[in-house]
């Protein structure tokens, strides 16, 4: 039933938030109202003006309109704060950290405040502009008038992962260091604008995808919208696997320095081919998009659809030998006792590409293996002899598995506790607050499952009745690597969708993606088949819906497609 606002002609007189009445069974979520403008009022005497505890601001710079360019477009005169929080010097390791972070403040302010979270192990404070999508974003919070922050989630990037043998460091890469930063962004913008932002939004992908849906469990009343991408929302159990099918593949690599000769990119081009001859045409169109990811892989088999290999590895076919691990990797790496460790993944299109080996081959020696062995297990390896590659190869994942869940008197919270969502389905204060979330996840992301988002997702459905989707949407996006690239239509912005739910009780069923050919002002994205358009777009639609052709129309138009 379309919910409508109440006593509108009185609306300069209600509170900021607004209520929606809804008959029905359900109850009248709020509506909470839109954010109103305001003017920077100076810049550079920021330094000396904000005060916050534990903090230091060590420069406000005037940056003129068009120094930062996002896309090509230049970003209008703002004012760049840099500082730290928290200084100190560990007693575990002795070594120097505290919590750096720049914000952006525009100085014509559209009223709201953007928490940028970055991904992998943090250690950097990146420009914050406040990324609104996948691939090559065309505009940005700080394009669209948001104040953003930006930070290293309190350690340097120098250290590495081991920053881990610091028990405050795990904390704040964890999910301290946003809990931190929040009162303070927002008082320094009540100092810059004379008011605080009316609407707090928080996003990011990757780890950043983490840091989101964390908030949402552990600040709810924090933030008014939340901006999910492919979340490593279980980022050790993930990696663990992640060591696990490294060790797997092992074993049927041609080189023993060569990960990725254990599957080659003319093989998974094999394999990514007949998922699409049994999966591209279930939307009613083939053109090299799998929108229907769950009929796909119950159409899909891997051992019927991909040749065996009669004799030696061409490229052409897979060895019995082959078809065994990937079957089980893709069912999900387990425990020595055959307990899963993480997550399925769904055979898909985006599986012969960079991004797709560097995730799976070159990731659980150099990546995986350092947050596995040092920033999350209890107690660390001894960083002084780590070896990121020999324990990635030879470690016992059950004890890795083991420790990640493991606390002493040192590391009194364990990696389960401090790196991911307190109880991830349960988003009732969120919701109850009128605050939204929307989540987006590749289907092809070699490294964070979308059957695990899925899984979630379905599971947040189950806690509301069947239903989450008057405040959590779930976009999947076909063909998509780990938050970008990919055979897929990658570049969208969700934050402007995002906003007008939050603010203006407008629910998105789709966002239109379009494709990064070649000329694309965001970058072009080298995956994207050259029998495309180059601007091809396509609706995300919102889960448990998919994109399907319907039976006439430009193919490479999002307009011949419709959510069913």
């Amino acid at each position: 039933m379309q919910s409508r606002l109440l006593a509108v002609s009185a609306v300069s007189a209600l509170p900021a938030l607004l209520l929606l009445g809804c008959g029905g069974s359900d109850s009248a979520l709020p509506q909470l109202a839109a954010a109103t403008p305001a003017t920077l009022l100076s810049c550079t005497d920021l330094a000396s003006k904000i005060s916050f505890a534990n903090t230091t601001i060590t420069a406000a710079n005037a940056i003129a309109a068009g120094t930062l360019t996002v896309s090509g477009t230049p970003v209008p005169a703002h004012c760049q704060i840099t500082g730290t929080m928290n200084q100190r010097v560990s007693a575990v390791d002795g070594n120097s950290y505290a919590i750096g972070f720049e914000m952006r403040l525009p100085n014509a302010w559209n009223g709201r405040f953007f928490y940028q979270a970055n991904g992998g192990i943090d250690g950097s404070v990146v420009t914050a502009t406040g990324a609104v999508n996948g691939g090559g974003g065309l505009t940005s919070a700080l394009n669209q008038g948001f104040a953003v922050i930006s930070s290293d989630a309190g350690h340097a990037a120098a250290l590495g992962a081991n920053f881990g043998i610091d028990p405050q460091a795990r904390l704040d890469y964890g999910y301290q260091a946003a809990a931190t930063l929040t009162p303070m962004a927002k008082s320094a913008i009540k100092t810059a604008y004379g008011k605080g932002p009316d609407r707090s939004y928080f996003g990011g992908c990757s780890n950043g995808g983490r840091h989101t849906m964390v908030a949402a469990t552990r600040e709810p009343e924090e933030y008014d919208g939340y901006l999910v991408g492919d979340p490593g929302f279980r980022l050790p159990l993930a990696a663990i696997a992640n060591i696990a099918g490294a060790q797997a593949y092992a074993t049927v690599a041609t080189s023993s320095s060569d990960l990725s000769t254990a599957f080659t990119t003319a093989e998974r081009a094999v394999v990514s081919n007949a998922v699409l001859a049994k999966c591209d045409a279930l939307d009613g169109v083939a053109d090299g998009l799998v929108q229907n990811t769950a009929a796909c892989q119950a159409a899909f088999n891997l051992e019927r659809d991909v040749p065996t290999c009669s004799g030696t590895r061409d490229g052409s076919c897979l060895s019995a030998a082959q078809k065994t691990v990937v079957s089980k990797l893709f069912s999900g790496a387990t425990t020595s006792s055959g307990a899963r460790i993480y997550s399925t993944w769904p055979f898909d299109a985006g599986l012969a590409t960079s991004n797709f080996a560097f995730w799976k081959f070159t990731s659980p020696l150099v990546l995986d293996s350092g947050g596995a062995g040092l920033i999350w297990p209890t107690p660390p390896e001894d960083a002084a002899t780590f070896n990121g590659p020999v324990f990635a190869l030879t470690g016992n994942v059950d004890t890795m598995l083991s420790r990640v869940g493991a606390t002493n008197a040192t590391y009194t919270e364990s990696a389960l506790s401090f790196m991911q969502p307190v109880n991830a389905t349960n988003l009732s204060k969120l919701r109850d607050r009128g605050a939204k979330m929307m989540v987006y996840h590749g289907t092809s992301d070699p490294i964070f499952s979308s059957d695990d988002t899925t899984t979630w997702y379905e599971s947040v459905r189950s806690a509301n009745g069947g239903s989450a989707s008057n405040f959590a949407r779930f976009y999947r996006v076909p063909g998509m690597n780990h938050c970008s690239g990919g055979p897929a239509t990658d570049q969208f912005d969700m934050l402007t969708p995002l906003v007008n739910w939050v603010e203006k009780g407008q629910a998105p069923d789709s966002v239109v993606a379009t494709a990064r050919g070649a000329g694309n002002a965001g970058g072009v994205n080298t995956d994207v088949p050259s029998s495309w358009s180059a601007s091809r777009s396509r609706p995300l639609c919102a889960y448990p819906k998919v994109a399907t052709y319907n039976g006439s129309g430009d193919v490479e138009s999002a307009a011949s497609f419709s959510c069913k």
